[in-house]
């Protein structure tokens, strides 16, 4: 049986980058982390989970919790810095949207 720490480390995302999933779709640890590994495996799923990262920052000012919102940006800081192909991904589809 797969525990969560397993899933955290197969899913090629950290776990605060997770957390961010739970927080934006409001989910469950473990249903987070399968999303979370789903999408980082997926066509398109990289700029969705940035997406994601981007909207739960925008909740955290909007509600004036300025310690979230800042550790929100050192998740996304990493997660760009940890998935290269993302910038990749978004270069060609605004290549292939032209």
């Amino acid at each position: 049986m797969l525990t969560y720490e397993d899933c955290v480390a197969l899913s090629d995302l950290t776990e605060a980058e997770i957390e961010a999933i739970m927080e934006h779709e409001h989910l469950p640890a473990m249903v987070a982390a399968e999303l979370g590994n789903y999408l980082v495996h997926s066509p398109g799923g990289l700029p969705m989970l940035k997406r994601m990262i981007l909207d739960d920052i925008e909740a955290s000012r909007g509600r004036g919790d300025w310690d979230h919102a800042l550790k929100l940006r050192l998740v996304l800081r990493h997660f760009v810095q940890t998935h290269p192909q993302h910038g990749a991904v978004e270069r060609a589809a605004k290549t292939t949207a032209i």
